[in-house]
């Protein structure tokens, strides 16, 4: 469980900083490296999301069918 709190703050942390990096090159009208940027950023926040996901079924008691 530890593990998967590292990889979401990691996965954050580089969502973040990718996004960062995106908007200076756009900043600086490099649109295609901008772009490329902001392409991985999404990736890296959706995988973020997926990791939160995991982690929070973790957390959660499977749930009974009647």
């Amino acid at each position: 469980m530890n593990d998967l709190k590292a990889q979401i703050e990691i996965e954050s942390s580089r969502a973040a900083q990718l996004s960062k990096e995106a908007m200076r090159a756009f900043a600086v009208r490099n649109l295609a490296q901008g772009k490329a940027l902001m392409k991985q950023a999404v990736d890296a926040g959706r995988n973020c999301q997926d990791l939160i996901q995991e982690y929070n079924q973790t957390l959660s008691p499977p749930s009974r069918l009647s």
